[in-house]
Parts: structure tokens; sequence; C-alpha cells
């Protein structure tokens, strides 16, 4: 008979549908039981049950940035610390996903002081979870009693919503099923921080001199301003001041990438070179909620005293810093600023046009396949698939995801895509993410999972697969296959990427040979293995209408090619 009685886990479970979290990635374990027996049988909220702790964690990343919060139930110890990994790239990039685990009862630990006990998946150190996630959280608990219990999951709930990075709760194993009194119907909000009146004056009048100064202003837009709702804020910044933008790889898509003042996406030497030209020859740049990643050091060393920034973080402008200035405050006062003072504002410049089809992929792709024009490239493989999304009004029915890897910087060249519809590791850079990210970024978003994975990437997390079928979910997986961990050895060794036996790749990014449609059909998927710009198209139409079940899609592409995005970067 199913226990009637409100418990904590309930209370939990109860907080997060209140906040739009309908699914619950879950690893199974025994100190967590009385958690995931509550989940189990909780109405309007789903456990999802994954193949491993990473897959479980990437997508309760990828649900955190389409759907606002994530939520992933792990076991003690041995799920945590697999899981690590995946919560430490939320927090880098920002995405706000609730860990919530257990620790062994105060049963346990009496048993451990009188006998010396050790219990399994603990380190001796029975706080050792949380002190790890202190490290990747914004805020974490153990609750060793449901005393106060609704007061501190309320705390660390509003803490991940403020700051959009997650946080850790783990109860002692018996308290996740203890008694609690049920939330009222409130939904939970984040603290929105207010300025330093004088602080945000000087700020603002600081940077209003630096822009108005300027000849070639730019935005530089981050995913923080996305994260936080802010992105109107900023259509609004582009509207009254008429500047152009570009945003960062992690950032792309804070905005549809429609309009006249798009230039595209910098990605430093992946960029196309119409951005590379506007980027140097700007003069100022109002930096929106941009983490900046050495992926930007030439803009760092050569632009730094050209940017206005303002993060959650930090308020700057040239050298010098501000305190006690929120970066919702500073963009609302300077779109006062740009409205009252009127002409030249908002500034007539336009975006060079959108590259036409083939471009930009055409003139990035490795020149030595000219003459293969049926021979799949990285480049000629986005060059197609973007087509067909265009051609088939599909864009605006996807979310891309990708971990680190070639394809992810090649994908940045994309314009057209709808705001939040680019999921991407550009920051943490895990190779793997974006494998074990589909389930939840199709669970979170409502769309269409569209993932780019290299090989090595997806070889890491290949399980991920069987959670798809598992929830009949219809993700497309591509998998970029050349045998080797080309991103790797771009910055290992150029080298071996040129022709001739005598140029070899490290031992170390060679990986082994697989069956990628023996494995789409052990794990129950739609498996498809194309050679050639034919096959792809092919596939490509047979995947459009696929319901029900995922397609694993094997590219093959040469072991050489090396796109010319790559090639910049790794020359730099």
């Amino acid at each position: 008979m199913q226990n009637t009685t409100f418990t904590v886990a309930d209370y939990l479970l109860t907080r997060l549908k209140q906040l739009d979290v309908t699914e619950v990635f879950q690893i199974p374990g025994d100190y967590v039981k009385h958690f995931t027996q509550a989940l189990e049988h909780f109405d309007g909220v789903t456990a999802i049950g994954c193949i491993n702790e990473l897959d479980a964690a990437y997508a309760a990343d990828a649900y955190g940035r389409t759907r606002g919060l994530g939520a992933v139930s792990l076991q003690y110890g041995v799920s945590t610390f697999i899981a690590l990994n995946a919560i430490g790239g939320a927090y880098v990039e920002r995405s706000p996903v609730v860990v919530i685990s257990a620790t062994p009862g105060a049963d346990a630990r009496q048993i451990t002081k009188m006998y010396d006990v050790l219990y399994h998946h603990s380190t001796g150190n029975l706080a050792a979870d949380q002190e790890v996630y202190d490290q990747v959280t914004v805020a974490s608990e153990t609750l060793s009693t449901s005393a106060g219990a609704a007061e501190k999951i309320d705390n660390l709930l509003i803490a991940a919503l403020t700051h959009k990075r997650p946080v850790f709760i783990e109860c002692y194993k018996e308290v996740w099923g203890e008694p609690c009194p049920p939330p009222p119907d409130i939904v939970l909000q984040p603290i929105i921080p207010k300025s330093d009146p004088l602080a945000l004056e000087n700020a603002v009048t600081t940077a209003w001199t630096q822009i108005t100064q300027s000849k070639n202003p730019l935005i530089f837009a981050g995913v923080e301003v996305l994260r936080h709702g802010l992105s109107p804020l900023l259509q609004e910044l582009i509207d009254v001041s008429g500047f152009l933008y570009t945003t960062t790889s992690l950032g792309k898509t804070v905005l549809d990438e429609g309009g006249d003042k798009f230039i595209g996406t910098y990605s430093d030497q992946a960029s196309i070179q119409s951005v590379l030209d506007l980027v140097s020859a700007a003069d100022c740049f109002l930096t929106l909620g941009t983490i900046i990643t050495d992926d930007y050091l030439w803009f760092v060393e050569n632009k730094y005293a050209d940017m206005v920034l303002a993060t959650t973080e930090t308020i700057r402008v040239g050298y010098f810093t501000y305190e006690n200035v929120t970066m919702r405050d500073f963009m609302e006062a300077l779109i006062a600023r740009f409205k009252a003072q009127g002409s030249p504002y908002p500034l007539p410049v336009k975006a060079p046009p959108q590259p036409p089809y083939p471009e930009p992929w055409l003139s990035n792709s490795d020149p030595r396949w000219n003459d293969q024009p049926q021979v799949i490239t990285y480049n000629r493989f986005f060059q197609q698939s973007m087509k067909f999304l265009n051609d088939n009004n599909m864009l605006k029915d996807i979310v891309w995801t990708f971990g680190i890897s070639s394809a992810m910087y090649v994908a940045t060249n994309a314009y057209g895509l709808p705001q939040n519809s680019f999921l991407a590791s550009a920051a943490w850079q895990i190779i793997g993410y974006e494998t074990g990210a589909a389930s939840g970024a199709q669970l979170g978003s409502g769309k269409r999972a569209w993932t780019v994975a290299g090989d090595g990437g997806f070889m890491m997390v290949c399980q991920s697969l069987s959670t798809l079928v598992r929830n009949k979910l219809n993700s497309v997986i591509f998998v970029m296959s050349n045998g080797v961990y080309a991103i790797e050895q771009v910055y290992v060794n150029m080298e071996a990427f040129e022709p001739g036996p005598e140029h070899k790749f490290d031992t170390f990014d060679i990986l082994p040979k697989w069956d990628y449609l023996a494995l789409a059909k052990a794990f129950g998927a739609n498996g498809y293995r194309v050679t050639t710009i034919d096959e792809l198209l092919a596939a490509l139409g047979e995947i459009k209408n696929l319901s029900g079940v995922p397609a694993l899609v094997e590219v093959v592409i040469p072991e050489k090619d090396l796109p010319q995005q790559m090639r910049r970067l790794g020359n730099e």
C-alpha cells in the first residue's frame, strides 16, 4: 500500500513542479530510495531513468538551460562523484540544476562511531559529497532531520533561480521519507538584487562617455543575458542604440538570429571573415553577460580597454570597476540614456548581408576535397544540413546540442537560429556532453534534439542513446566518424592532417573502430550510415518524419579533413 504521508521528498517535488520541472533525471540507489520511491508515484513529475550518472547529469544540465531549472537524483558517493564533471560544467556555464542525493542515516553514523564501520560508497568522511559539491554549487545542504527542511529546501531553490547555477541537497537516508508540511501555492522567485544608486550612476556615466566617443561601437552578448531572462532588455538596447551585435559561442542564440543587426557569432579565428573584420575595427564593446574564456585571448589582449563589461559578477568600464551594480540595472540605465539622448541614436548601421548559401561552409571546407564533391567534410555536412533544415522550415522546431569538438566550432558559423536553440559546452568544454544532453534538451524545450557529436565524444556516453530509446524521443545523433580525436590533434600537432603516410596522428588520438549500425540496433534506435552527400540527403529525408524513436547517423568523413575554422584556431 502506498504511503499517503506527505514527506520531505514530496515537499521538494512539489516545489519543483511549481517551477515547471516536470521531469527529474535519476540513477537509483539504496540511500536515496525514499526520494526515488516518492518520485515514482508523484503526480506531475516524471522520473526519467538514465543509464549512467553522466547521462543523467548532462541531461539535467540541458533541461536547466532550456526549461529554466533542472534536477537530477543520484546515489551517494559513487554516483555523485561521477556526475561531478557534468555539474562542474553547469556551474561554469550558468545552468541551474538541483542535485539530489542521500547519505548514510543516523543509525549508520552511530554504528560507525561505535564499531568503526566503513559504509558502502563512503570514503570514510560522511561529509565528503557536500564538501566536493561546495566547489561547483552556489548553495548546499545536508539535512539530518525534517525539522527546518522546508525552509532549507526553499532557500536552495531560490539560490539556484537567483544565480542560475547548481545547488546540492542530500538528506540522511531516512529524512527523505519523514513527514513534512506541504508548501504554500506561492511559486518561489529569484532574488533580484538592486544596485547602489551612486555606484550605478558613476558606472553608467563613465560607460556613456566611452560609448559616445566611439566611432565603431559593437555589442558583445553572452549567455548570462539569456539565463537571467534579460534577452528582452538586450533587444531593447540594440533597438535604442542601433548598435550591431555579436555573441560568444556559449551565448549563441541569446536572441533570434534574424534582423539586420546580428553580424554573426564571434568564435575568434573560427569566425567568418566579416565578423573578424568588424570585431577588429570596433573601438567600443558593450559586453553584456559574456563569459570571457581563453577562446578569446586575442580579444582580451587587444580590446580590454575598449570594453564596457557588465556581468552578474562585475561591472567594468575600461580599467575602472564598480561594485554593487547589477547587470539588469546597468542595462536599464543605459537604455534610458539612449532614449534621452535621441539623435544620433539609434545608429542606422546595418550588419553585412548574411552569407548566401552555400557560404560560409563552401569557402571554409578543406580544399583538398574540391575535386571530390560527394565526399562529406565537416563544412559540407553543415552546408547540406542547414539547407535541408531551412528548406523544410525545421529550424524553429529543433535544438542543437554540442560538446567541444571541431563540429561545434564549424557550427558557430550558422545564421538564422531561433533563440535558445544552440546548446554547447563551449566554456567548460566537455567532450561528450552533446549526446547526454539530448534527452534533457528535448524534454526541456519541447523541441527535437539535433545533436552533432564527434566519434570520440559519442564513445564516452554512447549509452545515452538507450535513454532516448527508453523514453521514445525522436532525437537525432549525428556522429562525425573520422576515427580520431580531431580537435585534440589540432592543438597537439596539426601536421598530422597533411596528406601522406609520413604524417601520422598521435597514438592517443586514434580511436577504435565501431559498428554504429549494430550499436543502434542493439539499443533499439534507427541506424544510418552515410558516406556521400547523396546518402546524407537521403538519410535526412527519412529522419525528417521519424517519431517515437531516435536516429543514430554515422557520418563518415575523411580522417584528415581539417576545416579551415580549426586550421585558423590551431595556427594561433
